[in-house]
């Protein structure tokens, strides 16, 4: 179990977008980092292809894992994250003590 998970909703602690909030839609383990829905917006120059019209399109880039702080369900705060095992599972809690679910989907 990892920090952080899809669908999670997060904080950017660092960078541009300091203080912005989004849902991470899907989480590169190979260089620890994830894509949060508008957060890091970059121009993309696409070239035309029959399935999709060319032009410059807006797409969100990958953003440092460490650079976003989970939401508490709680507080709507940044939070930390820690791990603790109930009834034999384990699971991440929130500082103020709020089990943080997991959004499947």
């Amino acid at each position: 179990m990892r920090r952080l998970s899809v669908g999670d909703e997060v904080m950017v602690i660092r960078g541009d977008d300091k203080g912005k909030r989004g849902k991470i839609t899907r989480i590169i383990r190979e260089k620890d980092a994830v894509v949060v829905e508008g957060i890091n917006s970059v121009k993309r120059h696409m070239k035309a292809t029959p399935q999709r019209p060319g032009g410059i399109l807006e797409v969100e880039a990958a953003i440092a894992a460490s650079k976003v702080m989970l939401i508490d369900p709680q507080t709507g705060k940044p939070t930390r994250v820690r791990f603790k095992t109930e009834n034999g599972q384990k699971v991440r809690v929130s500082k103020s003590g709020e089990t943080v679910a997991v959004q499947r989907g």
